[in-house]
């Protein structure tokens, strides 16, 4: 829970706003993959224009492009503790074996809505890189506040 200031996020943090995150795409996958037309063997996955987009702007930098997030997914001033780490596990879990299962899926005709427009859809492809790289992002974040906590330790 340790913050370098009151507009940061802690650690818990992070991982809530992930959680949040999978609380809308992990069951949009899952009900779209249903209904899904089977996966050519030959077809590989092409991007749209619009789900490339959306996930190389969540792609991790090295210097990451700073994101303001919709009220509703930011976790600031939540009360956290390690049951949201247990919960994120096992949204972990649910996403690698929807990954498994989105072998036999067309990627492409598949559409999926997206967290801030139910009304824009996307290629179940894009929808899973936008997915897992807002998760590298975080994790990234996640990573970068250890190290500050460490560094704070040591130098107060």
């Amino acid at each position: 829970n340790w913050k370098e200031n009151k507009e940061s996020w802690s650690i818990l943090e992070c991982i809530e706003h992930l959680k949040y995150y999978g609380d809308f795409y992990l069951p949009e996958i899952e009900k779209r993959m249903l209904d899904a037309q089977p996966a050519d063997s030959k077809m590989l996955f092409k991007s749209g224009l619009l789900g490339n987009y959306f996930a190389n702007s969540m792609l991790p930098k090295a210097k990451l492009n700073k994101m303001k997030t919709f009220k509703a997914m930011n976790p600031v001033g939540s009360d956290l503790d390690e049951k949201v780490l247990d919960k994120f596990i096992a949204q972990q879990k649910q996403m690698l074996d929807l990954l498994n299962k989105a072998r036999n899926v067309n990627l492409i005709k598949t559409k999926t809505s997206i967290s801030i427009s139910r009304f824009i859809k996307l290629r179940l492809g894009d929808t899973l890189r936008v997915v897992i790289y807002h998760n590298q992002r975080h994790m990234m974040q996640a990573d970068r506040v250890i190290k500050r906590s460490a560094k704070a330790r040591f130098t107060v």
